[in-house]
């Protein structure tokens, strides 16, 4: 992401829909991993520190972001051991195992996606747990990914694959933000009409909406969070993974 894109995430994540309605999903979601309560926890591309107040409630938590300006957001909230890194190679935390790793819309930034993922599940303990969102569907490719610097999309059957691949057992996987899929589908369609026409680029998507609307999509959006975990959703913006490492070695098939 660029980096001048940090203080205005810094400024939005505590309130802003997207980012409040994620963490609820989040949290719905690590309430049905079974945790230590001595839990060792890493959250990798941390950005500004969003989500930190929510995980560092559940054990010892460290994170890891590549931009210098990013941990020095994150590190205004003291709630965890930060060091910038970049995966696979640059892995400052690979002496330690972790019961936990979060990355939420991380693993589209990443160049080599596979050989990240076999780092994380490296720093994890055997039956460690990874969670994970990224953006789905490669046709709502719009500005958004390019000014964040996404290089891809999924869809769930290729994340399910790359999991796998890489060692996984996927103990659940669904496309969430499916209420708003509509919506957004047809704006970020619009929007690449519109940027093919004029050529227009650097676009994103963290304004603040106005205080109602930004109450009403936060709604729409976290409501997801009851249905998601006992079903699955067939469509939406972004996807949502649990998976696990197991026990004794060996490898998920």
């Amino acid at each position: 992401m660029d980096a001048a894109l940090y203080p205005r995430m810094a400024a939005v994540e505590d309130t802003h829909w997207w980012f409040s309605g994620r963490r609820a999903i989040c949290e719905r979601m690590l309430d049905r991993v079974a945790l230590p309560p001595d839990a060792v926890i890493l959250e990798l591309g941390c950005g500004s520190g969003g989500n930190f107040p929510m995980l560092a409630r559940r054990g010892r938590l460290y994170a890891m972001d590549a931009d210098e300006s990013a941990l020095d957001f994150a590190a205004s909230r003291r709630l965890a051991r930060l060091a910038r890194g970049s995966l696979p190679r640059e892995f400052p935390f690979a002496a330690r195992r972790f019961d936990l790793v979060v990355m939420t819309d991380v693993l589209e930034h990443l160049d080599d996606e596979r050989g990240s993922l076999c780092a994380v599940r490296a720093s994890l303990k055997p039956g460690g747990w990874l969670l994970m969102t990224v953006p789905a569907l490669s046709w709502l490719w719009s500005e958004h990914d390019a000014t964040h610097h996404h290089h891809r999309r999924y869809r769930a059957i290729d994340l399910r694959r790359l999991l796998g691949d890489c060692g996984f057992a996927i103990d659940y996987l669904s496309y969430y933000n499916f209420l708003l899929f509509p919506a957004i589908a047809a704006v970020r369609l619009f929007q690449r009409l519109r940027a093919a026409a004029s050529n227009a680029n650097g676009r994103h998507d963290l304004a603040m909406p106005p205080r109602l609307m930004n109450a009403v999509l936060l709604r729409l959006l976290s409501c997801e969070r009851f249905v998601l975990g006992p079903f699955r959703l067939p469509i939406g913006v972004s996807l949502i993974a649990v998976a696990h490492v197991l026990r004794g070695g060996q490898l998920a098939r």
